[in-house]
């Protein structure tokens, strides 16, 4: 305290007191503008060296010849195509290796007294980091995420993280896995005393329209020696973000490094917004920690109220609302952009799907990326969360099961602790196809993961997707540890379900494997043709690697689209279905060889374009009016081409060619679709469909001509200038009159302007060797896709497309900040 000194004159105690007042003006806004707890993107100007350099641990290793890049990272996605890579045709037969990152850094002012962390949301696949030459440790699963304290390793000055990425040993996968840092990474800043890692836990145990009962569970770390007191306050805004509750629990003693707080925080919230797929309202719980020095901590943590429940006879119900789970299974990987994480291109997969009905997606067969679940939070999907693709029986020769014992625990609790919090989780999901189903191992096996997942988070359900339908065959069943039965394929026995697995509910966790190649279409396509067997080379299919476009193939195991849906639209025990897949994959080209590289099995292509069973789906699972017509209409004359309809809202379509009727067709019992055999004549085909002989919709297919101009279409014409946002950039080529002209395969090269970089280029074909990173793309049926990526830099980018012989075109996107 300042004391008055009679020997002073007043004034200089006045201007004392100014300038302490001024020093308080300048430091107390800076002081409170300084959250306790800092989170900070650490994914820019890292250094990237393929290869193996052992030396670059070390602090003073020069990295001055290395590629400077931007997180996430992909490296794999970045090589050609080779028949001779050890990943194989399953695995992208694209190359892998060792790669090392490197990143040189300097703490802020801010840090001093904190504790420092740095996060990493999933290295594909076995990492080490070090910081200033010190071993952090070891992960050896590519999907989970994890975190490590470098306070005790830090130094004055400069600082370096190093990573070494090991994905040399091959194949490890049965689809591509990508290689490299390819999800986020974050700097993290807490006091001494804060919430753990993933340290809440929210819960709904009480809900209704009236009110609901908010649970949240909370772990605190110390990394100071002495015992601490703290206090904890809660509070609960509602998704407008206005203050509904609020609680505060004082002196909670902290003496161990990890502590759970004995006594839950409970929330009453009144007439609470319930989050559906239809709504998606969230909520946002602020829980802020005091200690006698004041607020040290400080975390939000985002959650829905809701409730749904599993029953053996009558499926699914959310919200007390029977819900039939219309869901698809979907790999990571981002198309062109690889496995490197991407919101944007997420969140493009997520509204195509939506605009299609799908309800829900299963984690195929991994953890996903954390913004993968805050985007199915948002955008109102149910998610099945699953762990693990196989359990300590390998299905590849270097696969995780070889790291079974030492990690699946870790990295199971890693999934239940990180993801608990979000609404969208219905189901988490023990394994896929596990093949200690077929032995009594299964059942400890099972009994144990279950287990850790229980102990973590009782609130869900626990399943697993199995193959074997027999009950007296199928250990995984015999544990009793699954809450909900996953099934995949096998759809003929759905019936039988209920006296077969009496009393427990059940989900088509895995249908279909139907095979389709946008846009190519053979003939007769009322015969359904199942390609490929378990043993022996396949030498059925066609010389250029296609299927067919018409829901009539797929894989030995699988079924068409319409004979899955059709059963599981008929029963309500089955609570609903994820077909595979939502997106063509990279890897498992099934049924085809090299050259073939990605998959046939999704809805929509690699690029993201609708194959025509994507209008099937629309007509049977929104409330949105469809009438879809296939398939193209430039044939040879005279040849007999079947034309099929997907539609709903209507009674009947009639077809007519150059204005004549081909006929009225409806669809009887449990038809999904209509079709007429047409003998090819040049010009319009156009087809009406009606309700009460009302005209409910017309859609019309012309005979193209001769290609002779490009078209430019964006998915968004301004995007954010932040160094990640996208815009999709069709291309189509088209004839003098506009009309796509379906067999064009025309070299695309693109020029490109302005504040941004093209990630990505694609057409879809499973079997294209052209690289994803470059300025050119061949279309593949008339399409191909360019990918921009904005920079940090606001500005106007323009893209341009040429092609020898065709009109070009260009399109305008501008970026801003």
């Amino acid at each position: 305290m300042t004391r008055l000194n009679p020997t002073q004159p007043l004034t200089y105690y006045c201007r004392l007191m100014t300038l302490i007042g001024l020093l308080f003006s300048i430091l107390l806004p800076a002081m409170a503008q300084q959250p306790p707890r800092l989170v900070t993107d650490f994914t820019n100007d890292w250094r990237f060296a393929s290869g193996d350099y052992p030396a670059a641990k070390d602090k003073a290793f020069s990295d001055a010849g290395w590629r400077t890049l931007n997180l996430p990272h992909d490296w794999s996605i970045e090589g050609q195509f080779s028949e001779h890579h050890l990943t194989t045709t399953q695995g992208g037969a694209l190359p892998t290796g060792i790669g090392w990152y490197r990143k040189t850094f300097t703490l802020p002012a801010t840090a001093t007294g904190k504790r420092v962390y740095v996060e990493f949301d999933g290295i594909y696949r076995h990492s080490e980091v070090w910081i200033n030459g010190h071993s952090l440790g070891t992960r050896a699963s590519g999907y989970s995420s994890f975190r490590y304290d470098v306070t005790p390793y830090l130094t004055s000055g400069p600082q370096v993280l190093a990573v070494r990425v090991d994905n040399s040993a091959q194949p490890n996968t049965r689809w591509y896995s990508g290689s490299g840092i390819y999800r986020n990474v974050r700097l993290v800043l807490t006091s001494d005393v804060a919430i753990d890692q993933w340290g809440t836990f929210v819960s709904t145990p009480v809900v209704s329209e009236k009110k609901a009962t908010v649970k949240l569970q909370l772990t605190l770390r110390k990394t100071s020696a002495a015992p601490e007191r703290v206090s904890v306050r809660t509070r609960l805004l509602n998704p407008q973000g206005k203050l509904v509750a609020e609680q505060e629990q004082k002196n909670n003693l902290l003496k161990d490094s990890v502590t759970a707080l004995p006594v839950p925080v409970q929330l009453i919230v009144a007439s609470p917004l319930l989050w559906s797929v239809e709504q998606p309202d969230l909520y946002a719980l602020v829980t802020e920690l005091y200690t006698e020095r004041g607020l040290v901590d400080r975390d939000t943590t985002q959650f829905g109220i809701r409730t749904f429940r599993f029953d053996a006879a009558t499926g699914f119900s959310l919200n007390g609302k029977p819900t039939k789970i219309h869901g698809v299974c979907l790999h990571h990987d981002l198309g062109a952009l690889g496995a490197a994480v991407n919101v944007r291109a997420m969140q493009r997969q997520l509204e195509l799907l939506k605009n299609m009905g799908c309800n829900a997606i299963r984690t195929a067969h991994n953890l996903p990326a954390p913004e993968f679940l805050d985007l199915c939070d948002r955008m109102g999907f149910l998610v099945m969360d699953e762990a693990f693709d196989m359990w300590k029986k390998k299905k590849s020769k270097r696969d995780y099961g070889l790291d079974w014992d030492q990690w699946h625990r870790i990295d199971l609790e890693t999934m239940v602790k990180r993801d608990r919090n979000h609404p969208s989780i219905i189901l988490w999901s023990i394994g896929n196809e596990i093949r200690e189903q077929f032995d009594s191992t299964g059942i400890t096996i099972a009994r144990e993961l279950a287990g850790i997942v229980k102990a973590l988070d009782p609130t869900r359900p626990v399943t697993s997707a199995l193959t074997e339908n027999v009950p007296g065959k199928n250990f995984i069943y015999q544990s009793g540890a699954l809450d909900v039965l996953g099934f995949n394929y096998k759809h003929t026995a759905y019936p039988d379900f209920p006296k077969l697995f009496p009393n427990i509910p059940v989900l088509a966790s895995e249908t279909g494997s139907s095979l389709q190649t946008r846009g190519h279409y053979d003939m007769p396509s009322d015969s359904v043709r199942m390609w490929g067997k378990p043993k022996g080379d396949f030498t059925e299919g066609n010389p250029d690697w296609t299927a067919s476009a018409y829901d009539n193939e797929a894989a030995y195991w699988g079924s068409t689209h319409e004979q899955t849906w059709k059963v599981v639209k008929k029963y309500p025990h089955i609570a609903g279905l994820f077909v595979w897949t939502g997106f063509d994959y990279l890897g498992e080209p099934h049924p085809y060889p090299w050259p073939a590289r990605s998959s046939y099995f999704g809805i929509l292509d690699l690029a993201g374009f609708p194959k025509d069973v994507y209008y099937l789906y629309q007509s049977e699972w929104t409330n949105q009016p469809v009438l879809h017509v296939f398939p193209h209409w430039n044939w040879t004359k005279g040849k007999p081409v079947d034309v099929w309809a997907y539609y709903n809202q209507a009674d009947e379509v009639e077809l007519y060619l150059n204005e004549k009727s081909v006929g009225v067709r409806r669809k009887t019992g449990d038809d999904l679709h209509v079709m007429w055999r047409v003998p090819f004549e040049a010009g319009t085909l156009k087809a009406v469909s009606r309700k009460n002989g009302q005209v409910v919709q017309i859609r019309e297919i012309r005979t193209a001509g001769k290609a002779a101009k490009i078209e430019l279409l964006a998915d968004r014409t301004a995007i954010s200038a932040d160094g990640k946002d996208l815009a999709y950039i069709t291309v189509r080529v088209l004839d003098e009159a506009g009309n796509l002209v379906p067999d064009a395969t025309h070299l695309i090269n693109f020029d490109l302007a302005g504040p941004a970089t093209i990630a990505g280029v694609d057409n879809g074909y499973q079997a294209s060797l052209e690289p994803f990173k470059a300025s050119y793309r061949r279309a593949y049926n008339g399409l191909c896709l360019a990918i921009v990526q904005a920079t940090e830099t606001s500005g106007t980018v323009r893209l341009r497309a040429v092609s020898e012989g065709l009109q070009s075109a260009e399109i305008i996107i501008e970026t801003k900040k």
